[in-house]
């Protein structure tokens, strides 16, 4: 699949460059005019469908909330069942599960919750976590999330069969917290707090190549830095362009999964061809990766970005768990990257990069939420497989 604007009108019902959605769309303020690049990353980020500014969104575009959501018919003793609420308080450690499973943005988280804790929402309801806030703060920029949140992330409890699991929506970014990494530091304390045999990072990508639709599900043992921005000073940031790797996932309950996309393929792009694919790496090499960049990088008609040939998909964060990984040596869970894919490959045409990249957000406000239904049910079945 290649996008254009008339794609992004038939689909979402607006050309966003003649008609751009009005100021009230935006959960970030300054994206609603002459956004930089910066400003677009954090809109992707704060965006949330369930907000006054979503609404507005779903006033102006044809896409729909996750109140349309429809229940799957999960297989027998294999749905999700929400954990109480957590006896410990905010600035406790994380509970100890057989799993921990992480997502980043508001709508992925609002998606994951949704599939994965019914009746608990990651904004409304989670748990904020604060363990060690004061300290990691310290190390963040001015303004980006988590300082303004005043908190790490938030997290819920679930069971699947047997397995326990913690699902952690974080508000930690590595593009958003400063050159001190602070992000580094986050993964590190609750994978030791938590103790997981498998640890999970899930979330919206951009798709790297014509053959991703929107849904599609990239699930990979292997991830990839492209630090060529905020991090390209491989003295200070020697893992800039390193990978990892750690043990390919079990396909058991994907035929499942995909099945119980059904439900909900309605709410993905009319013009999709095809219900969403689970597409794995089987093996620990590259391009079949995860490629983590440190700016807001997707991929174009001219690969602008020069992402192809690099991974499968890009995203800003997932690397640092593989880095985190290495580190802990012997003591490291096995862990795996699950990514949905929720910004196809822009044709790019008439339109300046600026365009595009305010096109490539539009994209996910419209259909990031349903996507990352589809990576919440391929998390579910790489857990129900464990």
């Amino acid at each position: 699949m290649i996008v254009d604007r008339s794609w992004v009108q038939r689909n979402l019902g607006f050309d966003p460059i003649t008609t751009p959605p009005p100021p009230s769309t935006f959960a970030f303020g300054p994206a609603a005019a002459a956004p930089t690049e910066e400003d677009i990353q954090r809109e992707i980020i704060d965006f949330d469908s369930e907000a006054p500014s979503g609404q507005a969104f779903f006033a102006f575009s044809t896409a729909t909330g996750l109140s349309r959501y429809t229940d799957v018919k999960w297989p027998r003793g294999l749905a999700p069942r929400t954990g109480r609420k957590p006896r410990s308080r905010s600035h406790a450690p994380l509970p100890k599960a057989d799993v921990l499973l992480v997502t980043w943005t508001v709508d992925e988280g609002h998606a994951l919750s949704r599939v994965l804790t019914p009746g608990k929402d990651s904004r409304n309801d989670y748990r904020p976590y604060l363990h060690n806030y004061a300290a990691i703060s310290r190390k963040m920029r001015s303004g980006c999330p988590a300082r303004q949140a005043k908190r790490l992330g938030t997290y819920w409890t679930t069971r699947i069969g047997r397995k326990s699991v913690v699902v952690f929506k974080s508000d930690s970014h590595m593009s958003q917290d400063g050159p001190l990494l602070p992000n580094e530091d986050v993964w590190r304390q609750i994978i030791e707090e938590v103790r997981p045999k498998l640890v999970i990072t899930t979330g919206t990508a951009g798709g790297i190549g014509k053959q991703w639709e929107v849904g599609d599900v990239v699930v990979s043992p292997v991830v990839r830095f492209d630090c060529t921005a905020k991090f390209k000073n491989r003295k200070r940031y020697p893992f800039g362009d390193s990978h990892y790797s750690s043990r390919p996932a079990n396909p058991k309950y994907f035929a499942a999964a995909r099945k119980l996309f059904k439900a909900n393929a309605a709410q993905l792009p009319k013009e999709n061809t095809r219900l969403p694919r689970i597409v794995r790496s089987a093996v620990r090499s590259l391009p079949a990766s995860v490629l983590t960049t440190d700016f807001f990088g997707f991929d174009t008609s001219d690969n602008h970005y020069h992402l192809k040939g690099l991974g499968w998909v890009s995203e800003m964060g997932d690397a640092v768990l593989g880095m985190v990984a290495d580190k802990m040596g012997s003591q490291a869970p096995r862990w795996i990257a699950v990514r949905n894919v929720s910004d196809p490959q822009i044709k790019v045409g008439s339109m300046t990069l600026k365009e595009q990249r305010q096109m490539a957000a539009q994209i996910y406000k419209g259909f990031g939420r349903w996507s990352s239904v589809c990576s919440a049910l391929v998390c579910w079945a790489l857990i129900a497989a464990e």
